[in-house]
């Protein structure tokens, strides 16, 4: 078999391995707490008792297993590691090819609850779409990497490739969190190919001029004061992941509570159990613990550095609670900002439009900002 062959893929993990995470659960030993500290050190004892209980006692994997296998997945190595995606095809003749990249955390799982208002819409006026849903290199059921550089850039050469290994010459990019750095440099990479960009956060940052901070609305020193607490209260993954991502490793390998207090901390506790342990057993269940965090250090560490914006016509549609871009510093690192929709916590009616997981807090919302972006590139 040719090393570009596309091999049809099935999620069915070994009930030994079921058996052997329910005797770990089983056997947690958890951390002393200060009593009434609350959030302050980080995840409390409360939170994870209450998640790693219902992992144990409720939650069902076979389920999950159902759901992702209800779809179409597939495996193809490209550059020498194994990628996995679902591939999920409209009926529709005129449908527009998207590739949907989620970050960490998350998993494929994000995009679950998109797929059918996508690929099928009930209005046949409105613009359907192909779905390709790939698992980042080393993270869920495209396995750990086995070679080093897996950072954006290299990911989005391999997004290139899996497009174009698909038979797809035009087509869309969609993305969330880490999927938020990868799509706009796939824009770039392939800019013959790609139709538009859009994505749910723009991560620009300032530069350091104290020219960009004159003039700032108020809304963009809101903006700027979140980022600023977020960087003081809930930026230590990054951290650790872009200096000592294998020291962390040892314990989230070792430990399912241990995963499921590290990744959890990225969760907003208004998301369903559910969701939350579905991302985290897939990290459990595939050993990718440690080749996930280690995107960060070779983001972190990358040699090669574009310069100039990119160019491809770019959408954002942000939510509340997420990260705030600021579009002066995001128009500087992208120069065809088409479209940018910053949500409410109500929207039409709808209640609470969530935050970061808008595919599966806001569906409806964030599938609609997509259709509306890509249907005049078609």
């Amino acid at each position: 078999m040719s090393g570009t062959a596309i091999r049809p893929f099935r999620v069915d993990i070994p009930q030994t391995a079921l058996d052997d995470l329910a005797d770990r659960l089983r056997r947690t030993n958890l951390p002393g707490e200060l009593p009434g500290a609350g959030d302050a050190y980080g995840m409390t004892t409360d939170r994870v008792r209450d998640l790693a209980t219902y992992w144990l006692e409720k939650f069902d994997w076979r389920a999950v297993e159902t759901r992702l296998n209800a779809h179409p997945q597939f495996v193809t190595e490209i550059d020498g590691e194994d990628i996995h995606f679902l591939h999920v095809r409209s009926s529709r003749p005129d449908a527009t090819p998207l590739v949907l990249t989620h970050g960490w955390p998350g998993t494929v799982v994000e995009y679950l609850d998109v797929i059918t208002p996508l690929t099928e819409p009930t209005d046949p006026a409105g613009p359907a779409f192909h779905l390709v849903i790939p698992s980042l290199p080393g993270f869920g059921f495209s396995g750990p990497t086995r070679s080093a550089g897996w950072n954006r850039y290299r990911t989005a050469r391999a997004w290139a490739e899996l497009m174009s290994r698909l038979g797809y010459d035009r087509y869309g990019a969609v993305g969330n969190d880490g999927g938020s750095l990868i799509s706009p440099e796939l824009g770039r990479v392939d800019a013959e190919h790609v139709l538009g960009v859009h994505v749910t956060q723009l991560f620009s940052f300032p530069s350091g001029d104290p020219a960009e901070f004159q003039g700032l609305s108020g809304a963009d020193q809101t903006a700027l004061k979140h980022l600023q607490w977020f960087y003081e209260h809930k930026f230590s993954f990054n951290q650790v992941h872009s200096q000592q991502p294998q020291t962390l490793a040892f314990a989230l390998a070792d430990s399912p509570v241990g995963l499921l207090a590290w990744n959890a901390q990225l969760f907003d506790e208004s998301l369903d159990a559910d969701f939350v342990l579905a991302n985290v057993a897939i990290y459990w269940l595939t050993g990718t613990a440690a080749s996930a965090m280690r995107f960060y250090w070779e983001d972190a560490h990358a040699t090669e550095q574009p310069t100039g914006p990119t160019t491809a016509p770019t959408a954002l549609a942000m939510f509340p609670g997420d990260f705030q871009s600021i579009r002066r510093f995001a128009e500087r690192d992208h120069a065809n900002i088409v479209r940018w929709t910053a949500y409410e916590t109500d929207v039409e009616g709808r209640g609470d439009v969530g935050g970061h997981y808008a595919a599966h807090e806001a569906t409806a919302v964030l599938v609609g900002d997509i259709r509306q972006f890509f249907a005049p590139l078609r």
